[in-house]
C-alpha cells in the first residue's frame, strides 16, 4: 500500500536515491488557499529538525516542491494535486557496500524477501526520505483543519513523540475495527523507525488502577472544560469526546553504526563492513512534523467521512 486514506488521500511515491519523490493528493475541498511557504516551513523542519544540529544527516536536499496539478491561482481545484520533489544532492555510489549485504535493523532484508530485490541506494523506498511527501500532504491537511478550528501540535523527549489534537469535536471515529486510536495508530506506525504507540494524558495511563483511570466528568461540562483529567486521552471506544486528543510514539534511534556493523550477506555469510554514505546521529527533532503531518491525515479523512456519511 502506497496510499494513505479513504477520501482524503495520499499517494507517495519515489526512492530515496530515485531521480525524484512527490504524492498525489485526492479528496482535497477546493478553494482551500495553499501556503506555498508554509509548505517549505515544515519542509525544513522535517530536514533540518525543530533543533538544528550536526548530528542529522549530511545530505543537503532543497525539498523544492514542483506543483504539477490540482492548484490554480493558490487555491485547490478539488482535483487530484499532484507534485514532485527532486533528489539533487545524492552520492548513490557511496552505498555500492550494500548491494549484496543486509544491515541489522534495516528493512534491507525484508524488502529483498518481499520483493526479490532492492534498491540498496540509501535505503530505497524504506529510506525516511519519503516522508517529504506525507508532510507537503500532511501540512495541506493541517491547513483544511484550521479552517475548522482543529490545531496539532507535538514535543518531544528524546525519542518519544507526543502530539495533542485540539479542537476535535465529539463523536469523530467509529466503533470496533475502525477507532480513532486505531486509526492513528497505524498511521503514527507506519512512519519509519515507529515502534509504540499510546493514547492518553501520560504515556503510561494504562498502568493507573481500575478506580482511577476513568475520567470524572465535570458538572454540565462541555468542550474543552468535559472531564476533570484526560486518561483516554480524549478518546472512548475509539470515538472522540470533545477533550484534547493525545497519543504517544515510540522511535528507536538511527542503527547504522559508523564505527562497522555485521551485516547478511546474499549467501547467509556474515561480513563486518563500515558502511560510507550519509546516515543521522540523531534524528529526533526531525519526527515531530511527521507525526504532526500523519494525524492531520488522519482526522481530515475521518472527518471528510462523517461529512459524506
Amino acid at each position: 500500500m502506497n496510499t494513505f486514506g479513504t477520501i482524503f488521500r495520499l499517494t507517495t511515491f519515489g526512492e530515496s536515491h530515485g531521480t525524484a519523490l512527490g504524492g498525489i493528493i485526492d479528496g482535497c475541498p477546493a478553494g482551500l488557499a495553499i501556503d506555498y511557504d508554509l509548505i517549505d516551513s515544515e519542509l525544513r523542519r522535517r530536514r533540518e529538525g525543530d533543533t538544528p544540529s550536526p548530528l542529522t544527516t549530511a545530505r543537503r536536499e532543497t525539498d523544492r516542491v514542483e506543483w504539477l496539478s490540482g492548484i490554480f491561482e493558490g487555491q485547490t481545484l478539488g482535483t487530484p494535486i499532484a507534485f514532485t520533489i527532486h533528489n539533487d544532492d545524492c552520492r548513490s555510489s557511496d552505498y555500492s557496500l550494500l548491494q549484496h549485504n543486509c544491515r541489522p535493523g534495516h528493512a534491507d532484508y525484508t524488502y529483498e524477501q518481499r520483493y526479490g530485490r532492492r534498491d540498496h541506494r540509501g535505503g530505497g523506498r524504506a529510506s525516511g526520505r519519503e516522508t517529504a511527501a506525507r508532510v507537503v500532504g500532511g501540512t495541506i491537511a493541517r491547513t483544511w483543519l484550521g479552517q475548522q478550528g482543529i490545531t496539532i501540535h507535538t514535543h518531544h523527549e528524546g525519542y518519544l513523540i507526543t502530539c495533542r489534537i485540539d479542537g476535535l469535536p465529539a463523536g469523530v471515529g467509529n466503533p470496533v475495527f475502525d477507532r480513532l486510536n486505531a486509526r492513528l495508530a497505524y498511521a503514527a506506525l507506519s512512519i519509519p523507525s515507529a515502534v509504540s504507540f499510546a493514547t492518553g494524558q501520560e504515556p503510561d495511563s494504562w498502568k493507573l488502577p481500575g478506580d482511577a483511570f476513568p475520567d470524572q466528568w465535570i458538572d454540565h461540562g462541555e468542550g474543552p472544560t468535559l472531564t476533570k483529567t484526560n486518561h483516554c486521552g480524549g478518546i472512548q471506544g475509539g470515538i472522540s469526546n470533545g477533550m484534547p486528543v493525545v497519543f504517544h510514539v515510540g522511535f528507536h534511534p538511527p542503527v547504522t553504526q559508523p564505527h562497522g556493523m555485521i551485516c547478511r550477506q546474499n549467501d547467509g555469510s556474515l561480513v563486518n563492513i563500515v558502511p560510507h554514505g550519509r546516515h543521522d546521529t540523531d534524528h529526533s527533532s526531525r519526527l515531530p512534523v511527521i507525526v504532526e503531518s500523519m494525524a492531520a491525515l488522519t482526522v481530515a479523512d475521518l472527518l471528510l467521512n462523517r461529512h459524506n456519511s
